[in-house]
């Protein structure tokens, strides 16, 4: 990468669907007239200003909010309030945004969610606030079987039908290593395969990216080609307990433009830093799966993987964003966007795989730039520097098939261990405990979920090996982004 584009791509098919929507209007002004003098009448709002709104009120108001979420048929921020609170509803009315009235209050989720901390914090257990249920939506995977299953079920049922939800995924918790471009470094045992998430500049004025917390602790040194040599080096890497890592370019001369390539020579170009809304739809870029969509279903989520030192042990981290989204192993690290241009997430861990569908948990950018002092987007700070010289910026839907450095995976086949992840989609709701949970709220209770199992991949070209299904050793993808920790 020195010396030329350093570019976040991906080496996978992407998914038409989800490059269909990624269309030159996409950004267009909503209408606002609905709005326009009319206090107390909701906005029609964009899902990137919503989140915008949803921030503004969360800061004035504080925990006097029980959550907000975008409900994107009426195109609208729906703030929770407890207890009809006269002067929390006028003033959100007044900001533009829907009132709804629930029944538990941010203190009491946050309660419940300590109480999950420390009675069910255990390998391949998760859980999020889900503000359309007013829940904290608590997922188990295939793992949590005999005694722990009666442990959570009873911890779950404690906390009473009307706070939380229990529900049972087919598949396994594990990090992925993921994101845009495949990103590959040696390790003694074999290769790790990571994506790059996002291009930054670090605080020193390097070129720089960032990627997956576990991608950097598998590994320091990495390369943008599977044999190649080392063009990067982890700055700063945070696994478990947050999973971010900052890695410097060898080369200070390395153009590092702040954009996505989603394919066919197509770019988005990341304009800013953006925090997730439950209810957006968001998109994904992996150096495996390549492009895909689907909606923010969690905040502040808590997945509990297994160890990767210790079989005994829980890797917990905290703060992720919670999906419907796919991955696979190999994307761990990759870049999860929003259609205007917003960096949101680096693609953490999760169940399932593009097949049978999965959720997937993602380390919020917001937090990993605050963390390294890093910066991110074009003007001053150098990450958008040659960034004019990508083609194609316009319309990153066409032939996502298309997606350059695909035939370049040709490891990407090798991932067996990636195979263990299939069936995590398949969800299976019927074990749900306290009321119908709600499908797309399950994944951000997922958050802490242990993410241990994606060192598992490491050493594994093949990721024959990864019992855990980390992904680190998928052979697959030449790009430059971040492979998934996945």
């Amino acid at each position: 990468m020195p010396k030329r584009k350093a570019a976040i791509a991906v080496g996978g098919v992407a998914a038409l669907g989800a490059a269909a929507l990624l269309l030159p209007n996409a950004n267009a002004s909503q209408d606002n007239d609905q709005a326009s003098g009319a206090a107390g009448t909701a906005k029609t709002l964009k899902a990137a200003d919503a989140s915008n709104l949803a921030a503004q009120l969360q800061k004035a108001l504080g925990d006097a909010l029980a959550g907000s979420y975008y409900d994107s048929g009426k195109q609208q921020l729906v703030v929770n309030v407890v207890n009809g609170d006269k002067n929390v509803i006028v003033q959100a009315r007044k900001a533009g945004a829907a009132v709804r009235q629930v029944a538990n209050s941010t203190a009491e989720l946050k309660a419940a969610a300590r109480t999950l901390k420390t009675k069910a914090t255990m390998p391949g257990t998760a859980w999020a606030v889900d503000p359309r249920t007013d829940k904290v939506v608590v997922t188990a995977d295939s793992t949590v079987t005999g005694a722990k299953w009666d442990r959570l079920e009873s911890t779950v049922r404690g906390l009473g039908a009307d706070m939380a939800t229990l529900k049972k995924s087919a598949g396994t918790f594990k990090t992925f290593v993921s994101g845009g471009d495949a990103i590959f470094s040696q390790v003694q045992g074999g290769q790790v395969r990571c994506s790059l998430g996002f291009n930054v500049t670090a605080s020193d004025g390097s070129p720089a990216f960032l990627t997956a917390g576990h991608c950097g602790v598998a590994a320091k040194d990495w390369s943008d080609s599977q044999n190649g040599q080392p063009v990067a080096t982890v700055d700063q890497a945070t696994f478990p307990g947050n999973d971010f890592s900052l890695v410097k370019y060898n080369d200070a001369a390395t153009q590092a433009p702040s954009e996505v390539n989603v394919g066919n020579g197509q770019t988005v170009q990341i304009k800013q830093a953006a925090d997730a809304t439950v209810g957006s739809t968001v998109f994904r870029m992996g150096s495996t799966t390549g492009l895909h969509n689907g909606q923010v279903t969690g905040l502040d989520a808590t997945v509990n993987f297994q160890s990767e030192t210790d079989p005994g042990g829980v890797d917990t981290v905290n703060g992720l964003i919670q999906t419907n989204v796919c991955a696979e192993a190999g994307d761990s690290g990759g870049s999860l966007f929003t259609q205007d241009g917003g960096a949101v997430g680096l693609t953490s861990g999760g169940s399932g795989d593009c097949t049978s569908g999965g959720e997937t948990f993602f380390q919020p950018v917001t937090a990993a730039l605050q963390a390294t002092g890093a910066t991110l987007g074009d003007g001053g700070n150098g990450a958008g520097a040659g960034a004019g010289d990508q083609a194609g910026t316009a319309d990153p839907s066409a032939s996502a098939g298309d997606q350059a450095g695909a035939g370049d995976q040709a490891g990407a086949g090798d991932q067996a261990g990636a195979g263990d992840q299939a069936g995590a989609g398949d969800q299976a709701g019927g074990d749900q405990i306290g009321g119908g949970a709600d499908p797309s709220a399950t994944a951000g209770d997922q958050s802490g979920a242990d993410q241990g199992g994606a060192a598992d991949q490491s050493g594994a070209a093949d990721q024959s090996g990864a019992g855990a299904g980390t992904g680190h050793g998928a052979g697959a993808g030449s790009g430059h982004g971040g492979s998934s920790r996945r």
